[in-house]
C-alpha cells in the first residue's frame, strides 16, 4: 500500500509516521516546513522518521501543498492508495495576524491534494479538521450531527471550508473522503505555539505564564498517540456512498471528532504541568482572548461504534510524558 501523508514534519504528522512505519507500507512525506514555528524541531522530526526506516518503506519530500504543478507531478509518480492530509497552516490566533497562510495553504494546498486524488483514484482520503468548527455552539458535548455555520476564526472558518470541499469532490467523483476533527492534541515533540508547551517552558524557567479566563475553560485534551490509534483504526473504514436525512446528494463521505470524551479545565491542565515538573507556575490572569471559546468536548460515539475507538490516557500522564520528552529534549 503506499501511502502519503501531508504534514510530515508536523506533530501529527511525524507520530502518524512512526507508527505506520511498522506497518507493511510504503509512505511518503511531504512538508514545506515552514517558520511557523522552530524549524529545527520540525527538521529533528523527520530525522527520527528517516532514522527509523529504509528508502523502501519511507520517503521525505520538502513540497509545499500550495504548489500546483509540484503536487500534481507528485501524484502522477507515486499513485497513492491513501492519502491522509495532515498539512495546513496551524493556530486560530495566528489566523487573526496572518490570514493569508491560511488560505495559501488550508484552501489552496486542499484543492491541490482533492485534484490530485481524483486524477489518481485514491482510494481512500482522510483529512484534518478541527474542534474548532464548533465555534461557540452552547450544546454541549460537540456531535457532528451539529450545525458549524458559525466559526469565530479564520482557521475555523477554512477546516468547514475544507469539509465542504471533501464532500463536494465525494459527490462528483466518488472519493471516499474522512474529515477528522481533532480536539486539543498534545504529547512529546508537540507544537511550541501549543499552551502545555509555552507552560512547561516557562514553568520549568521561572517565568509567569498568561492564564486566560481564570483558567476556567475546558479542554478535550487528547494525548497524541491516542489520536494515532483513531487515524490509523479509520483507514480501512472507506465510506460507503450514503445521503443525510435532509439531503439527495450521494457521496462516500464521513465526519468524526476525535478527542478524549472528557474535558479538563485549564486550571486541571496547569497542576499537572506544576506536578511532572516538580515547581508551581508564576500566574498572570488575563481574560478570554478573541477567537478563543470557552469548552471543547467531543462526542466519540459514532467513532467508537464504527471502528472501537477508546482514548486511554489521562491528562496527567499525557503530561507527564511530555514533560519527560522535554525535559531530555531540551537538556533542563
Amino acid at each position: 500500500m503506499n501511502i502519503l501523508v501531508t504534514g510530515a514534519a508536523g506533530f501529527i504528522g511525524f507520530h502518524l509516521i512512526k507508527k505506520l512505519l511498522e506497518k507493511n507500507c510504503f509512505i511518503v512525506g511531504i512538508d514545506n516546513i515552514n517558520d511557523y514555528y522552530d524549524v529545527d524541531l520540525k527538521n529533528d522530526r523527520i530525522k527520527v522518521l528517516v532514522e527509523n526506516s529504509s528508502t523502501e518503506t519511507f520517503k521525505f519530500i520538502k513540497l509545499d501543498l500550495a504548489n500546483r504543478e509540484a503536487m500534481s507531478t507528485l501524484f502522477s509518480r507515486y499513485k497513492f492508495d491513501v492519502v491522509i492530509n495532515l498539512g495546513a497552516q496551524a493556530g486560530v490566533r495566528y489566523s487573526i495576524e496572518n490570514p493569508h497562510a491560511y488560505m495559501d495553504s488550508n484552501m489552496v494546498g486542499f484543492l491541490n491534494v482533492l485534484e490530485g486524488c481524483r486524477h489518481s483514484k485514491v482510494k481512500h482520503l482522510l483529512y484534518a479538521s478541527s474542534s474548532s468548527v464548533y465555534g461557540m455552539n452552547v450544546k454541549q458535548p460537540f456531535s457532528t450531527e451539529d450545525r458549524v455555520d458559525y466559526p469565530i476564526s479564520l482557521y475555523a472558518a477554512t477546516k468547514k471550508s475544507n469539509e465542504l470541499m471533501a464532500h463536494t469532490y465525494s459527490h462528483l467523483y466518488n472519493i471516499p473522503t474522512t474529515g477528522l476533527r481533532f480536539f486539543t492534541v498534545y504529547g512529546p515533540y508537540g507544537r511550541p505555539d501549543m499552551a502545555y508547551f509555552s507552560f512547561t517552558k516557562k514553568i520549568l524557567s521561572g517565568q509567569q505564564i498568561d492564564v486566560y479566563n481564570n483558567g476556567e475553560m475546558q479542554r478535550d485534551f487528547t494525548y497524541i498517540d491516542d489520536i494515532v490509534e483513531g487515524i490509523i483504526l479509520l483507514i480501512d473504514k472507506i465510506p460507503a456512498p450514503q445521503k443525510s436525512s435532509i439531503t439527495t446528494a450521494i457521496a462516500p463521505y464521513q465526519i468524526y471528532n476525535i478527542g478524549n470524551n472528557q474535558p479538563v479545565t485549564l486550571r486541571r491542565f496547569i497542576s499537572a504541568i506544576e506536578q511532572a515538573c516538580g515547581k508551581k507556575a508564576k500566574e498572570n490572569l488575563l481574560p478570554m482572548q478573541p477567537g478563543d471559546v470557552p469548552i471543547t468536548y467531543a462526542d466519540i460515539d459514532e467513532l467508537t461504534t464504527d471502528v472501537g475507538f477508546k482514548p486511554s490516557i489521562s491528562i496527567e500522564d499525557g503530561i507527564a510524558k511530555f514533560v519527560e520528552w522535554y525535559k531530555q529534549y531540551y537538556s533542563v
